[in-house]
C-alpha cells in the first residue's frame, strides 16, 4: 500500500492522559513519511546504504540530531567501536542444486570457491547442536546441519567446531529465511550460514553426501555513534525511554528496517517538544550498529552505572513498523503465548497491555504477541532488568492464512519480502500500518510520560507533591493538637 491512505479502521482516541490524546492527534503519517523520504535520498546519494560507519548512516544521524537540537532537546552523540562486516559471497550447492543460504553475521570466511565436505546431519531435539553429546565422532571434517533453537547460533557453531566440523548450516524452525548473527568476530569458529526450514528438511536427506559451502565476508574495525536526545522537563530519576535503530544493512537503504521506527520516533519527539508538561523526562535513543549484533544499544546500557540504569523506568522499542505485508505484533511481556524466552522484567506485561488495548480500541486492530527473542535493541535493557515493550509489523517470517484473514495482505509470503535487501526502499512500506503504529508510539509515550505508577509504583510528580503536602499538613495538625494538650494527637 503505497499511498498516504488514512487507516481504514476506527480513529477514535480512547480514554487516557491528556498528553497521550494530544500526541495521537498531532503525530501524522505524512510527517513520518517526510522523514522516510529524507532517509531514502540520503541512501541514494551515499552508495545505496545507511549502514553503521558509512556516510549514509552519518548523514542520517545528523539529519535526526540537528532537527532535535533545533527543537531544543538535549542531544548527545555517543561514539563506540565495532567490527564492520559485509558479505562478499554466500552460496551452497547440494545434490547438484543451488540452495539459498545467508551468511551469519561475523562468520569465518571460506576460501574463494568454498569448502567441499560431506554433510553431517545433527539429531533433532529441543537443543539441537548445543551440547557436545549432540555430535557423533564422525562429524570431524564434515559440514554440520543443525536445527535452530535451544541456544545461540554462536554456541551451535562453536560446539560443532569443537567436535571437528569444518562448517555449519543452521536451518530455521519456522517459515521464512534465516538471518542470524554470531554476536561478534570473537565468537566465530567455522563458516556458518542459515537456510529455511524447507531447505533444511531437503538437506537432511543428503546426509553423508558432499556439499559445497562458500561464505565470504569483509571485516574491519570501525566506529559509529548513537544519537541520544532528552527533554528538558520531567523528573530525571524516572525516565521514559524509547528507541529504534537507525542503521540499515550494507545491502540497502533500510527504509522499513528501520527507517520506519526511527521516523516515527523523530516525528513523535518533534510533536512532543523539548520542554513538555510531563511528570517524567522522555529520552530517545537512535541506535547504530544494530545490524551488527545490537552493538550501539548494548554499549549504551553497559556504559550506565547501576544507579543510572535505575533512573530508566522503562524502555519501548520500535523496529520495523511499516512492513508491506504487515502483521501487528507487541512484545509478549507476560509470556502469555508460552513461547521461547519467557516473560520480560516486571512491568513488561503492563506495557504489552497498554499497546494491545490501544491498538484494539483506537485502531480496531487485533495484536498478536511476539517473543523476546533478543533480536532487537531491547535485548540489553531487559538483560539488566529494565521493563520493555514495543510494536513491530514482522520481518522474514511468512504470513499465515489466519493472519491474512485477520489483517489482510497475502498468506504464504514474508511480512517484509525485502527484509535485508536492496529493495527495502520507499516502495516497501505500508503507510496504513505505519500510521497505526506511529499512533501506538505516541499513545504509549503520552501514557508513561504522565505516569509509570502501573509499572514501578512511582506516582506522578503532581500526585506525589500533593501527597507530600497533605502529609505535611497532617503532621502540622497533629503537632498543633499535641501542643493544645491532646495526648493522642501523635499516635495512630
Amino acid at each position: 500500500m503505497l499511498g498516504l491512505t488514512p487507516a481504514a479502521a476506527t480513529t477514535t482516541v480512547p480514554d487516557g492522559p491528556a498528553l497521550a490524546k494530544q500526541l495521537v492527534k498531532k503525530v501524522d503519517v505524512n510527517g513520518v513519511n517526510r522523514h522516510l523520504i529524507a532517509l531514502q535520498r540520503i541512501a541514494d546519494t551515499n552508495g545505496g546504504t545507511r549502514a553503521a560507519s558509512t556516510p549514509g548512516h552519518q548523514k542520517s544521524a545528523e539529519y535526526i540530531a540537528t532537527k532535535l537540537e533545533a527543537a531544543g532537546f538535549q542531544v548527545t552523540r555517543q561514539e563506540f567501536p565495532f567490527t564492520y562486516s559485509e558479505t562478499l559471497a554466500e552460496k551452497l550447492t547440494a545434490g547438484g542444486q543451488d540452495v539459498p543460504v545467508i551468511a551469519m553475521e561475523y562468520t569465518v570466511s571460506t576460501p574463494v570457491g568454498g569448502i567441499t565436505a560431506p554433510l553431517a546431519v545433527v539429531a533433532v531435539d529441543d537443543t539441537s547442536g548445543c551440547e557436545a553429546t549432540d555430535y557423533t565422532a564422525d562429524v570431524a571434517g564434515k559440514i554440520a546441519l543443525i536445527k535452530r533453537g535451544g541456544c545461540s547460533f554462536a554456541q551451535k557453531q562453536q560446539t560443532a567446531a569443537a567436535a571437528g566440523a569444518v562448517g555449519a548450516i543452521v536451518y530455521n524452525n519456522t517459515d521464512g529465511a534465516l538471518n542470524g548473527t554470531l554476536g561478534g568476530p570473537e565468537n566465530a569458529k567455522i563458516p556458518t550460514g542459515g537456510v529455511t526450514a524447507a531447505a533444511g528438511a531437503q538437506l537432511a536427506t543428503l546426509g553423508g553426501q558432499n556439499v559445497t559451502l562458500e561464505l565470504r565476508a569483509f571485516q574491519e574495525a570501525r566506529t559509529s555513534y548513537n544519537v541520544i536526545a532528552e527533554t528538558k522537563t520531567g523528573r530525571k530519576d524516572n525516565v521514559v525511554m524509547l528507541g529504534s535503530h537507525l542503521d540499515s544493512v550494507p545491502a540497502g537503504p533500510g527504509i522499513n528496517d528501520n527507517g520506519t521506527g526511527s521516523a516515527a520516533l523523530l516525528e513523535t519527539a518533534l510533536q512532543l517538544g523539548s520542554s513538555p508538561k510531563v511528570n517524567n523526562a522522555v529520552r530517545f535513543g537512535f541506535w547504530s550498529a544494530e545490524e551488527f549484533g545490537l552493538i550501539g544499544s548494548t554499549y549504551y546500557v553497559d556504559q550506565l552505572s547501576f544507579d543510572e540504569q535505575l533512573n530508566i523506568a522503562l524502555y519501548l522499542n520500535f523496529d520495523m513498523i511499516g512492513s508491506p505485508n504487515a502483521g501487528y505484533f507487541a512484545y509478549d511481556g507476560d509470556n502469555s503465548d508460552g513461547v521461547g524466552a519467557g516473560a520480560g522484567p516486571y512491568g513488561s506485561a503492563q506495557i504489552e497491555k497498554t499497546f494491545v488495548d490501544f491498538m484494539q480500541a483506537a485502531r480496531g486492530v487485533s495484536v498478536e504477541g511476539t517473543d523476546f527473542t533478543g533480536r532487537s535493541d531491547y535485548g540489553e535493557f531487559i538483560a539488566v532488568g529494565i521493563p520493555a515493550g514495543g510494536l513491530d509489523t514482522g520481518a522474514e517470517v511468512l504470513k499465515t492464512p489466519a493472519q491474512a484473514a485477520k489483517w489482510g495482505g497475502t498468506a504464504g509470503i514474508a511480512f517484509d519480502p525485502c527484509y535485508h535487501q536492496a529493495c527495502d526502499n520507499l516502495g516497501n512500506v505500508d503507510r496504513v500500518a505505519l500510521d497505526r503504529n506511529a499512533d501506538g508510539v505516541a499513545w504509549a509515550l503520552g501514557v508513561y510520560a504522565t505516569s509509570t505508577e502501573s509499572i514501578n509504583g512511582v506516582k506522578p510528580g503532581a500526585a506525589a507533591a500533593k501527597s507530600l503536602t497533605a502529609q505535611k499538613r497532617s503532621t502540622q495538625r497533629s503537632l498543633t493538637a499535641h501542643a493544645a494538650g491532646d495526648p493522642h494527637a501523635l499516635t495512630a
